[in-house]
């Protein structure tokens, strides 16, 4: 599987397919599931995630109502226009507060992304059996590495991959759902309302990803 995966990611990378008419969609208001596969072959995390595309904010809940034999439980609430992000404890009801020093995630295509392909997964001759995807992708140049995301035709994200010198990660996005469902998920917890910022420790990046490595 990894070796296909392996390939896959390369025949994108050496793509050179005009970019000229692609521009990079947007996703929509998004409620689903998100499951993080490191390419080593460990589940990272299964949860449920609700994402605002127009206030740019991202929650994100692993091992509560998907538990798995995952690494970690982990519940994040993401400002990305802010530049803030939160680690939740709802259990004994603390957070910690940090900034956020890179906005990518994998819920939606940068702006500077490039074009690469437009693929069909399963078939594309039987009716039913296949799906239509854009792929999209770029560099990481803070972590020296590369990504790729598949989205569908009316931009649902699908999946993506992160590879980096130290790390690779899979994200697969499942039973989407385009409307935010529980709109308090995206609301500050008020134990969390007036925390100080954490002290970052040099050399480090916070970032969406970084919550996984």
């Amino acid at each position: 599987m990894y070796a296909a995966i392996t390939l896959f990611v390369f025949m994108c990378l050496t793509a050179t397919i005009s970019a000229d008419h692609h521009h990079p969609c947007h996703s929509p208001n998004m409620t689903g599931v998100m499951s993080v596969l490191s390419l080593k072959g460990e589940v990272k995390a299964v949860g449920a995630f609700t994402y605002d595309s127009m206030g740019k904010k991202l929650r994100f809940k692993s091992n509560e109502s998907h538990p798995m034999n995952t690494s970690h439980g982990l519940d994040v609430l993401m400002f990305f226009e802010e530049g803030k992000f939160y680690e939740i404890d709802t259990k004994n009801k603390t957070c910690e507060k940090k900034t956020l020093h890179c906005p990518m995630h994998p819920l939606d295509i940068p702006d500077d992304a490039k074009f690469w392909s437009t693929i069909n997964s399963g078939s594309a001759s039987i009716e039913g059996e296949g799906l239509k995807l854009n792929v999209w992708g770029g560099s990481m140049p803070d972590k020296k590495g590369h990504y790729s995301m598949s989205v569908t035709m009316g931009c649902l994200p699908v999946s993506t991959f992160y590879f980096t010198e130290s790390n690779s990660f899979l994200f697969t996005i499942m039973e989407v759902e385009t409307e935010i469902k529980d709109p308090e998920l995206l609301v500050l917890p008020s134990y969390c309302v007036g925390q100080p910022v954490e002290e970052t420790p040099e050399g480090t990046v916070n970032s969406f990803l970084n919550e996984f490595m």
